[in-house]
């Protein structure tokens, strides 16, 4: 009989969820709807909170899709019912909002699922099944991070995603899956094979994006190394060198005249401790030593010369960070496409900031970028990243929170340009914002809200005081 009620229940959820997926044209509110959701909109860039979360409970339950060319009213549902659960102490209804904010990216799903948005993907599967990834994605960090949700209905959010986009998941799943796994390895509720599955589904997806995505590589080859350290607590029972020989073998014997093969098989045993005299390694490095020099000579100078930004990946790879920005220069000089020339200027300022700490030469460069790139908000996300990065070197208390008044508004205007670059936004400004100067000391120090600051040291800024 529960089970029967169960299954009952289960179906009423879906049929819910198929049901709601209204857009206010065509319908007698239009106009007042719309009204509506511009007024939540315009409250939200003014930080006026609780105006934009009275005004999206308006509009949201009757024309959730919006117009349906655009699902902005999920991803601010989720961020107006954050707002409302950090400013109630009441646990029942903090639960209630927790089931509600999930709710939003299910019912979001299944009304891109269902044909009733298409604004990202215009009947594309491929890009449909990405953007779901996507969605899913972004429910499992808010389950992991913000939600306190249980790690089961987390991880599996994290395999829809992996289910649905593959490759082109965000990184931000990276570390609760490792944390799930390795969590759930220890306490016996993963096997060994699961955990081999999954570490190898994060890291290919980590490699294609380091590989193919320049603007996030550094941010995905991060996350890599964070997830792989969380990975290692379990290594030495999940990952043994005869581990690799067994999955390599096949390869092997497929292709043992590929270099590209045998260099990837000798890196990955060496790596694992494999022992020297170990037959299966020996082969394979008596197979590559024929290819090795000439083979990676040829190809790489060959490459090299045509792609000077490759070569310049390659000395960034090295630790040769002046020699690769040379490259990176060179590669622009070579280039006519605007927005690779910005790109190509973000990998400077990048190394500049985050290798050579050269901050005000970074932040130049980032903004020599943007002359390329107009409405590109990833500089402004580095500019902000510097400054709060420096905010603890830069004065007094008061100076190092105006710091992190301008690493916000560096945020909020990168949020403002590039709707690509809002959610990594709203994250660290959610995070800064809680390094806001106290409003007592402000008092105490007779600045009030509104004042007009000039941050000191390096960054210079002037700002608009405002506390927490």
């Amino acid at each position: 009989m529960k089970k029967s009620i169960l299954i009952f229940g289960i179906l009423l959820t879906s049929q819910w969820i198929s049901a709601q997926c209204e857009v206010w044209e065509g319908t007698p509110r239009k106009d007042e709807l719309e009204n509506y959701h511009v007024i939540y909109r315009q409250a939200i860039k003014a930080e006026d909170m609780q105006t934009a979360l009275e005004n999206w409970e308006k509009v949201f339950p009757a024309a959730p899709n919006a117009d349906g060319r655009r699902d902005i009213q999920y991803f601010d549902g989720v961020e107006l019912l954050k707002y409302k659960m950090n400013n109630t102490s009441d646990e029942a209804e903090k639960k209630a909002i927790v089931t509600r904010i999930l709710g939003l990216y299910d019912q979001m799903a299944a009304c891109y699922q269902n044909g009733s948005l298409t604004a990202k993907c215009d009947d594309n599967v491929n890009c449909l099944n990405k953007y779901l990834g996507y969605i899913y994605g972004r429910k499992a960090y808010e389950m992991f991070y913000f939600l306190n949700s249980p790690y089961v209905p987390t991880m599996q959010a994290i395999k829809e995603a992996i289910k649905f986009a593959g490759i082109n998941n965000e990184y931000v799943i990276f570390d609760p899956a490792a944390r799930i796994t390795v969590y759930q390895f220890q306490n016996k509720v993963m096997t060994k094979e699961e955990v081999v599955e999954i570490y190898k589904q994060l890291n290919e997806i980590a490699d294609h994006n380091i590989l193919n995505h320049p603007t996030l590589s550094e941010y995905y080859q991060q996350a890599k190394e964070n997830m792989n350290a969380t990975f290692r607590a379990v290594e030495e029972d999940v990952f043994d060198y005869e581990f690799f020989k067994e999955k390599f073998l096949p390869e092997y014997e497929e292709a043992s005249d590929n270099p590209d093969v045998l260099k990837k098989i000798i890196l990955v045993l060496k790596q694992k401790n494999c022992p020297a005299d170990d037959p299966f390694l020996m082969l394979v490095e008596s197979k590559w030593e024929k290819y090795a020099k000439e083979y990676n000579s040829k190809v790489q100078a060959e490459f090299e010369a045509t792609n000077p930004a490759v070569a310049a990946k390659r000395l960034y790879d090295e630790g040769k960070y002046n020699e690769a920005i040379d490259k990176y220069y060179d590669a622009m000089e070579k280039e006519t496409d605007n927005e690779k020339k910005a790109s190509y200027l973000f990998s400077i300022a990048s190394i500049q900031f985050r290798k050579l700490s050269a901050y005000s030469t970074a932040r130049a460069t980032a903004k020599d970028a943007l002359k390329y790139r107009p409405n590109w908000g990833r500089p402004y996300m580095l500019i902000g990243d510097m400054y709060g990065k420096t905010a603890r070197n830069c004065g007094d208390d008061w100076n190092q929170r105006l710091a992190i008044i301008a690493a916000i508004d560096m945020y909020s205007k990168a949020r403002s340009l590039d709707s690509e670059v809002a959610g990594e936004a709203n994250d660290r400004i959610s995070s800064y914002s809680k390094s806001l100067p106290d409003g007592e000391i402000g008092f105490m120090m007779k600045k009030k809200e509104g004042d007009i600051e000039t941050v000191g040291c390096w960054i210079g800024e002037t700002v608009r005081v405002r506390f927490k």
